[in-house]
């Protein structure tokens, strides 16, 4: 098979492989980026993979960086963009599950592709475009299978987190686990515990907003990789819960994770510990926090102006567009509308500050400034309050001092 045009995202590295053939040595596109192609979708990262060893590469180009110079990778800046390009190697026993012990690099590309972990992962392009094809990727690309390169057992147990990608692809790409490349994960799932959560975390989001998330997620737990991720070892039923949600792929991480945690049906109490065990940011377990008392109580009634002001407009949005998930038509131009109307959006729109209340009422600095500001920013976003200093001065006294 041959590309009758490099897609631009190729072109932009033809010079790179010119002159990588023109030293003698052989350069191929290879990875990810050449199945996207060939399965038309948006190309993200070009790998390049040569029989040139680092040291050779580094003296072919004016700019380097050693991004990974031990396992043979090497970035060349060009004016335009950077590109990773490794050398062929193959790879020792891996004591840890994860990474190899010792990398050998050789001027085989059947070697190299060989090691790489399922078929149509190892598919490599030349300058001409000519597709190779070792492992009958192409025949898996078709038939919408993914298959381990080789025995799959040995994938697996070279790099754990492989079962992992391999759950995440079926999500994202539709694609069938093949039988024995399924019994291998199986069996092997409890290596998972050998690998970093924030490895299993990158797969796992993935396989959360993949467009075949059912697909997927119905593998994952047959697999039983489940109960060696955090928090989920009791949790089969409310994945597949997760997995039965109607609608189309889930847009944001924050999105995934308070659907999830909706299914998981954690206390409030229970949902940082949760996220934290994931090892999420501080700022997601802040927004999806907020966002699942939030979709509770929308799916019960309307948006009032107190919990849409709470929520804030960037979360109140994200949280209305999960009622698709729960077969209920979500309104977002109308949040917008509501939202933009409010009296206020902070704190600081507020007619009156704490420097205000000071001055005004004979009372000494104390929580009791902090306490009335919250009671009129209430006031004032349920409409029983003017954001008027005169009006806030007078509800101020009122509150601070209510038997004078």
């Amino acid at each position: 098979m041959r590309l009758e045009t490099l897609p631009l995202e190729f072109q932009g590295a033809l010079p790179i492989m010119r002159t990588l053939q023109q030293a003698g040595f052989e350069a191929y596109y290879v990875g990810g980026s050449v199945r996207d192609i060939l399965l038309n979708k948006p190309i993200h990262d070009v790998d390049i993979a040569t029989s040139a060893f680092p040291a050779e590469v580094k003296s072919l180009f004016q700019r380097t960086i050693d991004v990974g110079i031990d396992h043979g990778t090497v970035m060349v800046v060009t004016r335009e963009d950077t590109y990773e390009v490794t050398t062929f190697r193959t790879e020792s026993t891996y004591q840890d599950y994860r990474r190899p012990d010792s990398v050998e690099f050789v001027r085989s590309l059947k070697e190299d592709l060989k090691r790489r972990d399922f078929t149509i992962n190892a598919l490599a392009v030349g300058i001409d475009g000519t597709v190779i094809d070792l492992f009958d990727g192409l025949v898996d690309l078709r038939n919408k299978v993914l298959r381990a390169v080789g025995n799959p057992y040995e994938r697996f147990h070279e790099d754990a987190l492989r079962m992992m990608r391999a759950l995440r692809f079926v999500s994202q790409l539709g694609f069938n686990l093949e039988n024995e490349t399924f019994e291998a994960i199986h069996e092997y799932h409890s290596l998972l515990a050998k690998i970093s959560v924030e490895r299993i975390n990158v797969e796992f989001v993935k396989l959360l907003i993949g467009s075949f998330r059912q697909a997927g997620l119905a593998s994952f737990v047959e697999s039983e990789c489940y109960e060696y991720c955090p928090g989920l070892r009791e949790a089969g039923e409310a994945l597949l819960r997760f997995a039965d949600l109607t609608g189309p792929a889930i847009p944001t991480e924050r999105q995934a994770w308070t659907l999830l945690v909706m299914e998981l049906r954690l206390a409030e109490n229970e949902i940082a510990p949760f996220l934290k065990e994931w090892k999420c940011s501080n700022q997601l377990i802040k927004d999806v926090r907020q966002m699942v008392p939030a979709l509770a109580f929308r799916k019960k009634q309307e948006w009032d102006e107190w919990t849409l002001y709470q929520l804030g407009r960037e979360l109140a949005l994200s949280t209305e567009y999960l009622l698709r998930y729960y077969g209920q038509e979500p309104n977002l131009p109308r949040v917008r509308l509501v939202y933009q109307n409010l009296p206020l959006h902070s704190l600081k729109d507020l007619a009156v500050k704490g420097s205000d209340l000071l001055q005004e009422i004979t009372l000494p600095r104390g929580p009791w400034i902090h306490e009335t500001l919250q009671h009129l920013e209430r006031a004032v976003v349920e409409r029983r309050l003017e954001n008027k200093a005169d009006a806030l001065i007078a509800a101020a006294k009122t509150f601070a001092q209510p038997n004078e």
